[in-house]
């Protein structure tokens, strides 16, 4: 069965992917991937925003808290706004307001500036990732969701090699303006190609036309979405694993490793570069095994945190400073948390219609930013509070993943009751629609 488009083109539900689509998706992807060298500059400058603008570890958090504040805040907006106008128009103003706020940040001078910056630049991110899925999504068959939504991340995590082996080379050398504005030159070139070349979907691909009647709409979608198991159970992993590695990239990372662990800021750079390089190994064996075996969802996300947690604990838990190859697995698992946390869409994306995907798929980017928002605000105020003891601040890590661990066991029995009874309607649908 079949409906038409406004163009009079046959309506397909699966596209067919293929070379094209792979050209516009990755045009969406290095939207991201700028994005994410942009969220994470601040991961290997926070000793030097520290010294620029005179501030406490409370004071500086608040950099990163504000920014992922934003960023999780406007995520169901964000994805209502895809669902509503499109991919091209989200990312395109995406791109140009965490362009604006990464040259912002590049000539601030004072605290509030520099903070107006970093919630400009968060508004921005927010409107790449769910529209890089959302573009996913129409350019290739589902069938590919699990690979194509784990390449992304991977891509984007090479947006954070960057930041720990260029970005902050270029700020020991150049110094902190001259980094942060040529860094930004990059958000203008992809605005550029955002423009000329990023389609929606392809030609006789388009989604059927939803009644978008005002706040019905939205409250509509939102509910929707909600309610579905899959959705929630998919918030749920997302905040649960992704939080401990983006706390350590985002921000805590460096000054742990330089200050709790004495190392010099090289070799910690190369351990955060690690964190990298492990996310993107992890991602793409995660998206190989869930493609296979969609039962493994579940496992691999709370395995996950089971190992990521175990690890914390002997780390913080060692008597003085933690061995080099302590540090070196530790940093080895935080990358396989970014990987796990994209699980949690493979939860929402068969729970809900193609019409519906950004608003769940922002329902669950909201988990981990907020999860990660949470802790980097708990460590920064327990260090201050401590007088700098890490080992004190970052224990906040196991309240959080204690929290997600209980939810996720709670919601996976009725998520996948309700996914089975979809695929046994679909089924039966298949069979009973008339040719």
């Amino acid at each position: 069965m079949s409906s038409a488009t406004s163009a009079g083109l046959p309506l397909h539900t699966d596209p067919p992917g293929g070379r094209r689509a792979v050209a516009v998706w990755g045009l969406g992807v290095a939207v991201y991937f700028v994005a994410i060298t942009y969220r994470t500059s601040l991961g290997v400058a926070g000793l030097d925003a520290a010294e620029r603008f005179d501030i406490n570890a409370s004071a500086l958090s608040t950099f990163s808290i504000l920014q992922l504040l934003v960023y999780a805040g406007m995520q169901i907006p964000v994805g209502l706004l895809v669902d509503r106008l499109g991919t091209k128009k989200v990312l395109t103003l995406g791109v140009v307001l965490f362009t604006a706020g990464q040259f912002g940040f590049a000539f601030s001078d004072s605290y509030v500036g520099a903070l107006a910056c970093r919630a400009l630049l968060g508004c921005g991110d927010a409107m790449t990732f769910i529209s890089v899925l959302r573009l996913g999504s129409r350019w290739f068959p589902a069938k590919r969701g699990p690979i194509v939504a784990q390449v992304a991340g991977l891509i984007g995590m090479a947006g954070n090699l960057v930041t720990t082996l260029v970005l902050a080379r270029l700020l020991g050398s150049f110094g902190w303006t001259p980094t942060f504005a040529g860094s930004a030159l990059g958000g203008v070139l992809i605005l550029v190609l955002v423009l000329v070349f990023l389609k929606d979907h392809p030609e006789g691909y388009a989604p059927a036309p939803a009644p978008h009647t005002e706040g019905s709409y939205v409250r509509r979608q939102i509910s929707r979405a909600w309610r579905e198991p899959g959705t929630r159970l998919g918030m749920w992993v997302h905040f649960t694993t992704q939080f401990p590695g983006m706390v350590f990239l985002l921000l805590w990372g460096m000054p742990f490793l330089v200050q709790a662990q004495g190392l010099a800021r090289s070799t910690a750079g190369e351990l955060l570069t690690l964190v990298v390089l492990s996310n993107m190994t992890v991602g793409m064996v995660y998206g190989q095994v869930i493609a296979r075996h969609h039962t493994a969802r579940a496992p691999l996300a709370l395995g996950t945190v089971a190992v990521t947690a175990t690890v914390w604990a002997a780390a913080l838990g060692w008597p003085g400073h933690a061995p080099m190859w302590l540090l070196v697995v530790l940093c080895a698992v935080l990358g396989a948390c970014g990987p796990a946390s994209m699980i949690g869409f493979d939860f929402a994306r068969p729970a809900n219609p193609p019409e519906r995907q950004g608003t769940a798929a922002g329902i669950v980017n909201m988990g981990g930013f907020t999860a990660s928002m949470t802790t980097l605000l708990a460590v920064g105020v327990l260090l201050d509070l401590t007088g700098d003891n890490f080992r004190i601040a970052f224990a906040s890590v196991f309240v959080l993943e204690a929290l997600g661990v209980v939810q996720i066991l709670r919601l996976r029995p009725r998520a996948h009751r309700r996914e089975r009874e979809r695929v046994v309607a679909s089924r039966v649908e298949a069979v009973h629609v008339p040719v």
